[in-house]
């Protein structure tokens, strides 16, 4: 067992609430293998992966991007992963993309697809980066036919992030380069400009993973973690950024950032950085007196080689699990409980010693209520992918809410908050999750038993806030920005 030391809930570590509150069975796998879904098990070099609805048809895919490998669109059809794109902008292998994110940049309603192509450890690279869109049947790149060719990123990149810094629902996508500038790119007036020297971002360094929401604004505020740099915090002040990594102590300036992940560690209803460094100490950061403190403790900030993180509640029983994909090396597992006590699962399944991970992204993408967990492997070996989900009995119950923007596309960026008789609880619709990752647009809750009283409050990326009441259990909702009556209960 972890006890993590914060200020706001040293007094309230005790080792009772720990005993009554879990009895994890250790002779029981958390994870299943359900890898024979997938199409096929080839091996092959995977990077990012991300989760959208690219083909408009009302489910998510899994997008896997390879490298010299085609990119794969994952979709759930009669029990099985199907790969459902076959188009040559799309699959391409020769681009080598390692990274993705998906999001609404020109205001249709609908996400576009940046892939980010790196053929090139740093510096100039042979193939830009592509941002594609699906429409009618067909798939363009935004970049050949809305951008001048000085636009193009020719750097070699790791991460995307979409960002609505005006909260408008027009989304930009920051990208993390690698020995060259971090590029901005905005949709506007059918063209496609990089607008970081404006924002005065597009500075150089060893860009590794991004993350955007509500982290320390009501705006879209992004954080960046860097290699052999001092990572970004940017405040988001109407639109503009502000870098104030140094004035919240979370520069890190002697660690090489990989997976980050937004997570409400201490379920107090705000968003808090976890985020593992290279063969290095992890951290968990917390705010606390306009500082960020570093809250983590072994074994959870063991060195690793670390490649994604992320946190959900994979088993539904109301408290978040955090899965640290490593490459080389085993994945680690724990379980977040209350009051900042981190407690390791041992588990077999999923844990993987001999895989090369290098990417995961997470969505419940059979729509059953419990979330699939897809690991990419690659980069220096060839191996299969591979996807996994809680071994749970389907007895605990789940809360899934689908914020959309006035747009009526995924409201990336957005933070929901549950509140009940026994917790505050927030998530971000994640607009791109660290490195090379982005997980569905989906805040998805398990429910503590003996939960009840739920409400469900949806701060959009302008700031607004909007509850809601009598929210019932095992029902996925979906809540319009702006659109009071167009509140649905899917199922």
């Amino acid at each position: 067992m972890i006890i993590l030391k914060h200020k706001t809930c040293r007094f309230f570590i005790l080792f009772l609430p720990f005993l009554i509150f879990y009895s994890y069975q250790t002779n029981a796998e958390f994870f299943k293998n359900i890898s024979d879904i997938l199409p096929d098990s080839n091996p092959r070099l995977s990077y990012g992966v991300g989760v959208s609805d690219f083909n408009q048809d009302g489910q998510y895919e899994f997008i896997v991007t390879g490298f010299k490998y085609p990119n794969l669109a994952l979709s759930f059809e009669e029990g099985k992963l199907k790969n459902i794109i076959n188009d040559p902008l799309f699959n391409d292998p020769t681009s080598s993309t390692i990274g993705i994110a998906a999001c609404d940049m020109d205001g249709d309603g609908h996400e576009e697809l940046y892939f980010l192509n790196t053929d090139t450890y740093s510096g100039k690279k042979k193939y830009s980066d592509r941002l594609l869109k699906y429409n009618n049947s067909e798939i363009k790149d935004l970049f050949e036919n809305n951008a001048d060719p000085g636009e193009l990123n020719f750097t070699a990149g790791r991460s995307v992030v979409c960002v609505d810094r005006l909260g408008e629902g027009n989304y930009a996508t920051y990208v993390a380069n690698y020995g060259g500038p971090t590029r901005f790119y905005e949709f506007k007036e059918n063209k496609i400009k990089d607008i970081a020297p404006f924002l005065n971002i597009d500075r150089v360094t060893g860009g590794r993973a991004v993350v955007a929401g509500h982290i320390i604004s009501d705006n879209m505020d992004i954080f960046a973690a860097n290699e052999r740099d001092a990572n970004f915090l940017y405040l988001n002040k109407s639109g503009q950024f502000e870098n104030v990594a140094e004035a919240y102590d979370i520069e890190d300036i002697f660690e090489n950032g990989r997976g980050t992940a937004l997570s409400d560690v201490l379920y107090r209803g705000r968003l808090d950085i976890i985020t593992g460094n290279w063969e290095s100490n992890h951290r968990i950061y917390v705010l606390n007196d306009k500082k960020f403190e570093d809250i983590s403790e072994e074994p959870f900030n063991i060195r690793s080689r670390v490649r994604t993180v992320i946190s959900a509640d994979f088993d539904n029983d109301g408290y978040d699990e955090i899965f640290v994909n490593n490459i080389g090396q085993a994945n680690r597992l724990y379980k977040i409980l209350d009051n900042g006590i981190l407690q390791r699962i041992p588990f077999e399944i999923g844990r993987l010693p001999r895989g090369y991970g290098t990417g995961a992204a997470i969505a419940d993408i059979d729509n059953d209520g419990v979330l699939e967990l897809l690991i990419a492997h690659g980069e220096s070996k060839e191996q299969p992918i591979e996807i996994f989900k809680a071994n749970i009995d389907g007895t605990n119950k789940f809360l899934r809410i689908k914020p959309l923007n006035h747009f009526g596309a995924p409201a990336r960026g957005a933070t929901v908050t549950l509140k009940s008789n026994l917790r505050t609880h927030s998530k971000t619709i994640d607009a791109g999750s660290g490195y090379l990752c982005q997980m569905e647009p989906v805040a998805h809750f398990g429910i503590r038993k003996n939960e009840k009283n739920i409400k469900i409050s949806i701060k959009w990326t302008n700031g607004e806030e909007v509850q809601f009441n009598d929210i019932e259990t095992n029902k996925t909702y979906t809540f319009k920005q702006n659109d009071l009556n167009s509140i649905l209960a899917n199922k």
